[in-house]
């Protein structure tokens, strides 16, 4: 970033809250995080109250008058809300949806039964990333393990082999594709075009995920040779159901606001001209939205119906998609009364004065931010959403691609080394029968991977793109 950029960003920037110099602000930032994550290991407090109280003590150690802080952190935390709250909402209807009606469980059987022997794992990783797709990380392992467990007792596989490409791909679409929460904070922090960041994400996703899934799976299996075990194999979802939806139907339904995101983002590019008529129609259906919008409601015909769900069978659904949604919308929403308590106290004019001199470059940075604080309080989107808050002012001066890898080299970071502060790490671990140590050699390297790779990928990408 030039030295006139950064001179032009001040000054179109509001004043800060503070007249805290460098040292005082960098000790600040330091206090913030440091609270958040005593909060979180130490204290076992909720991530959404270690954030709040973390944006207070950020505040008061950089000199902010506490009612400056306070409006700064409800700023934050109403305009994240209202960029990605709905976005989170309708994704996780849709991941009911496709959970209660047995699509999930369909698209499942589709691919085992054409698939066996050692194209398993590879069949696997390609089940976890599509349903992955629209599920939260949590609900995905949830509806995933099963399954795993089932197909590696049948088949007499060892259930690293089976396990470890089912949790990447869980894992990959978590960290590196939007509409997951995390991706869709950093975009929103960073102003990022969503339809590139997916593209882009989509392009670091697969690599990546084959490298961490099959391709590890035969080492983890090594390292850790464990049998399925037998106390874990409940019931599926659509055990229960008379019917369930069609393969086809199922897949173009997840696969559909995918699909209208990524055309619009090539029209955009394709057209390039904002008073065209083509490129506004697909400005509005591909904006994530109207594309989650579109498919919740075609997922009520080709998922609930499918399955022969009354009205009020399909409200319950609704209604029962969106309750555990409440403590990821607070974090979300706290994360970025963070990033804006952060830039309010001019955090992020002190990040552009100083790494206008670095050698590192910004994306590395936004890598390491988030890799530092994830080791710390073990939640991705934690990591994800104050690395975001960090490093968005350096995404003023980024072209439309590198604010897009930006948003990747902050979610890759946000994986890496899962261990016993993370909750990923301990529903791994009980699902699968392990001990600490041998999830630590398949889990925790597992996330590493993918982290390293994507990382890396991106860093490659930069210099092509």
């Amino acid at each position: 970033m030039t030295r006139l950029s950064v001179e032009m960003l001040a000054a179109d920037a509001p004043p800060p809250i503070t007249s805290a110099g460098h040292a005082q602000l960098g000790i600040a930032v330091l206090v913030g995080i440091a609270v958040i994550v005593l909060l979180i290991t130490k204290f076992k407090l909720h991530a959404f109250l270690a954030l709040t109280i973390g944006s207070l003590a950020l505040g008061a150690a950089a000199g902010a008058p506490l009612d400056k802080a306070i409006t700064s952190f409800t700023t934050g935390l109403g305009a994240t809300v209202a960029g990605v709250g709905v976005l989170i909402a309708l994704g996780a209807i849709l991941g009911k949806l496709l959970a209660d009606s047995g699509g999930a469980d369909q698209i499942v059987d589709t691919i085992l039964a054409k698939a066996g022997g050692r194209a398993m794992p590879w069949a696997m990783v390609l089940i976890a990333s599509v349903i992955g797709l629209p599920l939260f990380f949590e609900v995905g392992i949830v509806l995933l393990i099963p399954v795993v467990l089932m197909v590696a007792k049948r088949g007499n596989y060892s259930l690293m082999r089976i396990g470890i490409p089912a949790l990447a791909g869980l894992s990959v679409m978590h960290g590196l594709i939007p509409p997951h929460p995390g991706p869709l904070v950093a975009i929103d922090a960073v102003k990022a075009n969503l339809g590139v960041t997916l593209a882009l994400g989509i392009l670091v996703a697969i690599p990546t995920v084959i490298i961490a899934g099959p391709l590890f799976s035969k080492v983890a299996a090594r390292w850790v040779d464990v049998q399925a075990p037998e106390r874990m194999l409940p019931q599926r979802a659509s055990d229960e159901l008379e019917r369930r939806p069609g393969f086809g139907a199922t897949l173009a339904t997840v696969l559909l606001p995918v699909v209208l995101m990524l055309a619009k983002a090539l029209v955009d590019i394709v057209v390039d001209n904002p008073a065209n008529h083509t490129q506004r129609v697909f400005d509005v259906i591909g904006s994530p939205l109207i594309a989650l919008l579109a498919a919740v409601i075609v997922g009520f015909f080709t998922l609930g119906r499918a399955a022969g769900f009354t009205k009020e069978r399909l409200q319950q659904t609704v209604d029962k998609g969106l309750m555990p949604i409440a403590g990821i919308l607070l974090i979300v929403g706290a994360g970025g009364g963070f990033k804006q308590t952060l830039i309010d106290s001019g955090v992020g004019k002190m990040i552009l004065d100083i790494s206008k001199n670095w050698s590192i470059p910004a994306l590395l940075l936004a890598w390491l931010i988030a890799v530092v604080i994830r080791l710390a309080t073990g939640s991705a989107t934690v990591a994800t959403v104050s690395a975001a808050g960090l490093v968005a002012p350096l995404a003023a001066d980024m072209s439309t691609t590198h604010a897009a890898l930006l948003v990747l080299a902050i979610g890759a970071g946000s994986l890496f080394f899962s261990h016993v502060n993370d909750a990923g790490f301990w529903l791994v671990k009980e699902y699968f029968g392990l001990s600490v140590g041998q999830t630590v050699k398949t889990w925790s390297v597992m996330e590493t991977i993918i982290s390293v790779v994507a990382g890396g990928l991106v860093l490659l990408l930069s210099l092509v793109i």
